[in-house]
């Protein structure tokens, strides 16, 4: 799956927020409340132009038209909460971070202490040249790595 821009970021940030609050609509806003949260996301993907069901053309020009809306004010959000709050949403959307195993760093050990996963420890097993290393649990290779 592509990865999003910012600003697509941003307008699924604003679409998850309106259907959290309950003001999310459908049909250009004028139909009753979306309560499914697929829907939601389905709304979310076609206004940022994320969706896989259009071609890139007629997704870049619906990201086009959800800007403008944006900018105009003319969202669920901005008319309830002011523009100002649909701003500091799409930015929070928008430079909300990658993990950092996706920007190339190693996960926190802190929530498993100090034990390795399977796969780093047969990675050590590997460079050790253990053999029927493949077949082996992991407990199995913590025992074979600590002799």
């Amino acid at each position: 799956m592509p990865s999003q821009s910012k600003s697509q970021r941003g307008t699924m940030e604003r679409v998850m927020h309106e259907f959290k609050e309950g003001e999310l609509r459908t049909g250009r806003g004028k139909g009753p409340k979306v309560k499914s949260r697929k829907q939601a996301i389905a709304i979310g993907l076609q206004e940022s132009g994320s969706t896989n069901r259009q071609s890139p053309a007629k997704n870049k020009a619906s990201l086009a038209r959800t800007k403008s809306k944006e900018r105009k004010g003319q969202t669920a959000e901005a008319e309830k909460e002011g523009k100002r709050a649909q701003s500091r949403t799409i930015a929070k959307g928008a430079s909300r971070a990658k993990s950092s195993s996706s920007r190339g760093g190693s996960r926190s050990r802190s929530s498993r202490g100090a034990e390795s996963t399977k796969a780093e420890l047969y990675a050590q097993a590997k460079r050790r040249n253990i053999e029927g290393r493949s077949k082996m649990s992991k407990a199995q290779l913590q025992r074979a790595l600590s002799h």
